[in-house]
């Protein structure tokens, strides 16, 4: 993109009265950007009341120009920044057919995966640890299958399905994940997820619409969750409370045309209680990875990525042997701990290495 059409878009996207409804409008109108600067106010008038027209037609405010030039001066400081707009070929297809397409996306790291199938993840900010270890082995089995994992770097499951995919990258799975940021692209939120934002942004993709520096505000999250299920062939919601904005997702994936996945708990947790929600509104209940990959049809077409089981996983495969064996056994054969092993059994158990049987015992099929 030649510098002077990059600096329209970055203008039009950093007026503070243009949203993306109203910068989509003048762009269907006007074609390109540079074309919006050009038309002058009177045309400009037709579109927009008379006091944004003017702001259009004149030369871009101090505070617009600097915050142009600070953009402008991030993209050139690392080759892994990147301004992708909607008239770009790199621009992610399937959130380009969405109602709702933000005109431009900051982008930190591997813009490949926005072109391979994905799959999004999302869940409470309050997750139970078996919660996040559901979201975390779902995630790593999917991303073993190739798909890329979209989350949004929030607590909870969002960071325990990064963490899944990231798991399946060490297993040499060609796929990683995307998290989409409520802040500017360069803003680390929450600050304890700063690890996890460092390891993202140099194996994975970091995503945002907003500008730079935009800290966390609370209306920016439902906006970025519209391109966090634009992202995805689907939406997996792992826990979520009746008022979680998860299910802001997950309704705005069914209204795109994706499907809704949801993983049931217990009838006694709040937590549970937006998932089952949603499978009462028709959302496909999922007990395994496979219902996903079976529902998406996409395991002929991805299937051969998938990497071989990894050779942490044998150890407690020969500790099991292939007569069912309870928890408490298994902690005896193996010197660990119980949550380390149910953990790792339910790897197994999504990978259909191993089955949970009543009374708490496990099996291993192969």
């Amino acid at each position: 993109m030649e510098s002077a059409e990059r600096a329209a878009w970055l203008r039009l996207t950093l007026t503070p009265e243009i949203g993306p409804r109203t910068a989509r409008m003048l762009l269907a109108a006007y074609g390109l950007p540079d074309a919006i600067f050009a038309a002058g106010r009177a045309s400009l008038a037709r579109h927009v009341p008379e006091s944004l027209a003017r702001a259009l037609a004149a030369p871009a405010t101090a505070a617009v120009a600097t915050a142009v030039r600070a953009a402008e001066r991030w993209l050139e400081l690392d080759p892994a920044h990147a301004l992708l707009t909607l008239a770009d070929g790199d621009y992610p297809p399937l959130l380009l057919a969405t109602v709702d397409p933000p005109p431009v996306l900051f982008a930190v790291g591997r813009r490949e995966l926005l072109r391979r199938p994905a799959l999004a993840i999302v869940g409470s900010r309050s997750a139970t640890q078996q919660g996040a270890a559901n979201a975390e082995a779902f995630a790593q089995h999917l991303a073993r299958a190739g798909l890329t994992i979209v989350s949004g770097l929030a607590l909870g499951i969002d960071a325990a399905a990064h963490r899944g995919a990231l798991k399946a990258l060490d297993d040499g799975a060609d796929a990683s994940t995307i998290a989409v940021l409520g802040t500017g692209v360069d803003v680390v939120y929450p600050a304890s997820n700063r690890d996890l934002f460092e390891t993202i942004r140099s194996r994975g993709l970091l995503l945002s619409e907003f500008a730079l520096g935009t800290p966390g505000i609370a209306h920016n999250f439902p906006r970025r969750n519209r391109v966090i299920s634009g992202l995805a062939r689907g939406v997996l919601v792992v826990e979520a409370a009746l008022r979680s904005g998860s299910l802001i997702t997950a309704r705005l994936a069914a209204e795109s045309g994706r499907e809704v996945f949801a993983l049931p708990g217990s009838i006694h947790s709040p937590t549970a209680r937006g998932c089952h929600r949603l499978i009462k509104d028709g959302a496909k209940l999922v007990e395994s990875a496979q219902d996903i990959l079976e529902e998406l049809r996409i395991e002929a077409a991805v299937g051969e990525r998938r990497a071989p089981r990894p050779p942490a996983h044998d150890a407690l495969l020969a500790a099991l042997g292939f007569d069912p064996v309870d928890l408490d056994t298994l902690a005896a054969r193996t010197g660990r701990d119980a949550g380390s092993l149910t953990a790792e059994l339910l790897e197994l158990e999504l990978a259909q290495d191993v089955e949970r049987l009543p009374g708490n015992r496990y099996q291993r099929l192969r």
